[in-house]
């Protein structure tokens, strides 16, 4: 760019899926005024960069910027499952007043655009250097290993100018990270068998604050199989023969945890399954690696196993619920969330993507 200011507009107004025009519109100025400002050909008067930063939602200094601006840093809360290292990308919100940083590769989308790059590291605290023409910070932190949740990050960024930073993580490390203070939200699925219960006791013993639960589905769970391999599986117990590989989930996952009661009913031991001791984020990740041929089965949900045209050995139906600490409860972020949760529309989504029932969607769970 090569005017006396830089500028976010083009990827503000790509983000939010405007024209120009409408840009203009909001400036209330014309559409070639307002392409000269964007490509940095002209500079915008005092009212029109305040009425652009009105429409957008931003402040006028994340709009526009001088060139030779230095880059801005934090100091923030490392909240990954591995140690952090020099040169990781991370994408930064703030929690209960302190910067938390979540490494891209966890994100749901790892490709996206991070916020910034580790530069220093120290104590379970990292120095950030954020980038240049960045997204937007996000203001709503969850994790969760849900991949219908992308629908509700979605609905956010369109409807509300939301942005969300949302970690792939299996249901006992999202509860501990939400026990940490570093998110605003977690989604679980997590068995009691003293209870016999979904969640609720896991969340007692695990979170040392109030938390309220939201019910978001019930789904179906079970072994996703290559259409080709259907023939020589026919339930758990045929995992603990050595000639089919499995493709597990990360421990503290509810899915790591189904297997291992399924496994334990069929009486066939760890040891006996090719493939135990791997370990992958997230429902969609067994999937992929199935259909790939990298495994022979994994547990996920019915959806991932519609999406990736594989077979699917129901195992059981869960409770899958959105756990927030009371004290986030009035967040506007959140706020909107529980919005989007009672939306016919989003349920209808939901449901299309098999296996999810969204009777009691956004319903407080007992």
């Amino acid at each position: 760019m090569t005017g006396r200011l830089h500028n976010t507009l083009a990827a503000e107004r790509e983000r939010l899926g405007w024209s120009q025009t409408r840009m203009a519109e909001a400036a209330g100025i014309s559409r070639q005024s307002y392409a000269a400002i964007e490509s940095g050909a002209s500079v915008p008067s005092t009212e029109v960069a305040l009425r652009l930063s009105l429409a957008l939602g931003h402040p006028v200094s994340h709009l526009f910027h001088l060139p030779d601006r230095p880059a801005e840093r934090r100091v923030a809360v490392w909240s990954g499952s591995d140690a952090p290292a020099l040169g990781h990308r991370i994408r930064l919100t703030r929690v209960a007043g302190r910067w938390i940083a979540h490494p891209c590769a966890e994100l749901h989308r790892p490709e996206a655009s991070g916020d910034g790059v580790v530069e220093r590291v120290n104590r379970g605290e990292v120095g950030v250097r954020l980038l240049p023409d960045r997204h937007p910070l996000a203001s709503l932190a969850a994790v969760g290993c849900d991949p219908a949740f992308g629908m509700l990050v979605d609905g956010l960024r369109r409807d509300h100018g939301i942005e969300v930073s949302w970690s792939q993580r299996g249901s006992g490390a999202a509860l501990a990270t939400l026990a940490r203070g570093e998110a605003h939200v977690a989604g679980v699925h997590l068995h009691d068998a003293e209870s016999g219960t979904w969640n609720g006791p896991w969340v007692r013993r695990t979170v040392p604050f109030p938390c309220t639960r939201i019910s978001f589905a019930t789904w179906e769970q079970g072994l996703l199989v290559r259409p080709d391999a259907r023939h020589r599986i026919g339930g758990i117990g045929d995992l603990g023969g050595g000639q089919l590989r499995l493709l597990n989930r990360e421990q503290g996952s509810g899915s790591r945890a189904l297997l291992d009661e399924e496994l334990i009913a069929a009486g066939v031991e760890t040891a006996q399954v090719e493939g135990y001791a791997t370990a992958a984020r997230g429902h969609l990740a067994v999937a992929a690696a199935v259909a790939a041929g990298a495994a022979d089965a994994g547990v996920a949900i019915r959806a991932a196993s519609v999406s990736y045209g594989l077979e699917f050995l129901p195992l059981r139906q869960e409770a899958y619920e959105l756990v927030i600490p009371d004290h986030f409860l009035d967040l506007p972020a959140v706020q909107a969330l529980l919005g989007l949760l009672g939306r016919p529309a989003v349920r209808a989504q939901v449901e299309a993507l098999g296996g999810y029932d969204v009777a009691i969607m956004g319903r407080v769970a007992s």
